[in-house]
């Protein structure tokens, strides 16, 4: 199974979304609170329930205002409680999945980093069990040099804590200088046993710091991606490219294709 959908609303408001991916037979979502956590709760309730009526899949991204390495405990505090209204929200929606950057190195070394953040995620952990909120952190891998978020790092992060992971290919793609190698990021994701994968796919434009901005699809690249997953591996896709509905229904096509 290999579900296709936007990062973020393609109509009016989210309900006028999820009934316009149903009709273009997309079968996910990723809800964004980039900038602000702009639903409460019974919004989340009732938006949840049209999506499993409608049979969507949903996930959040949480705010980019996040850095879990930060030495400011009042950052620190802001990141955690943006992280947690992430998750609240999605317990509320049904949405399992809480995607977002985990910090940035800053002064510390990245074996420090590691440890500081991987201490914090099992902390926020211990917060959402205590609510019972039915959500998992899902850590992305990032696309800038100077930000914690390799894809090895991540999947040591997962052996230690039992957290998720967001792949995004665009990210490592520019994290790398623009090589990648889908069927080594496969196999290296092979050691955590997952039935099923989150991850982003766009294009993106990158220097030598690693990313600058999502741009369209690389259809290429994209077909790429399709040969290397694993027939056994569910995964869900979520496009982060500006044309998110066009460039959705692209890979969707591809994607039908291979089935």
């Amino acid at each position: 199974m290999i579900l296709i959908g936007p990062a973020g609303n393609i109509g009016e408001n989210i309900t006028g979304s999820l009934h316009n991916l149903k009709n273009y037979n997309l079968k996910c979502m990723e809800v964004e609170f980039v900038r602000s956590t702009w639903m409460n709760n019974s919004t989340a309730k009732q938006v949840g329930e049209l999506a499993k009526m409608l049979k969507i899949k949903l996930s959040v991204h949480a705010s980019y205002y996040i850095n879990l390495n930060s030495d400011d405990k009042e950052k620190l505090n802001g990141s955690e409680r943006r992280v947690l209204e992430a998750c609240e929200r999605g317990n509320y929606m049904g949405a399992e999945n809480i995607v977002f950057h985990p910090g940035y190195y800053g002064k510390k070394s990245k074996e420090e980093s590691y440890e500081f953040i991987k201490n914090n995620i099992i902390k926020l952990q211990k917060i959402i069990k205590g609510n019972k909120w039915k959500v998992k952190l899902c850590p992305e891998t990032t696309g800038k040099i100077n930000v914690f978020g390799s894809l090895d790092e991540l999947i040591n992060l997962i052996k230690e804590t039992g957290c998720g992971i967001c792949v995004d290919f665009a990210h490592l793609y520019a994290r790398n200088q623009g090589k990648i190698d889908y069927k080594e990021v496969f196999n290296k994701l092979k050691v955590l046993k997952l039935k099923i994968l989150h991850c982003h796919f766009s294009g993106i434009e990158y220097g030598d710091k690693g990313e600058k901005r999502h741009i369209e699809v690389d259809l290429n690249q994209f077909k790429e991606l399709l040969k290397a997953i694993p027939k056994e591996l569910d995964v869900v896709i979520i496009n982060e490219s500006p044309y998110l509905l066009e460039d959705a229904l692209k890979m969707w096509r591809l994607v039908q294709r291979r089935l």
